[in-house]
């Protein structure tokens, strides 16, 4: 029960990831405004610290949310194992 739990708050996590991403290609869209400010609260901090040790190529290319995905894998698979071992 727990597991589903944690694992549902990580699909929710990804699906506002991949959404995050998708918006980032929307030149007029006010970061500033409400959804997207809630959005980003949530997103970017995650997403900084990859931004910060990968810069983006060329200037223009932020390949930082695909390590960012990845990371995120390892953190879902170590949580579950985790509660693997604890039984729930």
């Amino acid at each position: 029960m727990v597991s589903r739990f944690i694992n549902n708050l990580f699909y929710f996590y990804y699906i506002l990831l991949i959404i995050r991403i998708f918006l980032t290609w929307i030149p007029n869209i006010d970061w500033d405004s409400q959804p997207f400010a809630f959005m980003r609260s949530l997103t970017d901090p995650f997403l900084n610290i990859f931004r910060g040790i990968i810069p983006p190529i060329g200037g223009m290319l932020d390949i930082s949310p695909i390590i960012a995905f990845f990371a995120l894998q390892i953190l879902q698979w170590a949580v579950n194992v985790i509660l693997g071992i604890l039984g729930l």
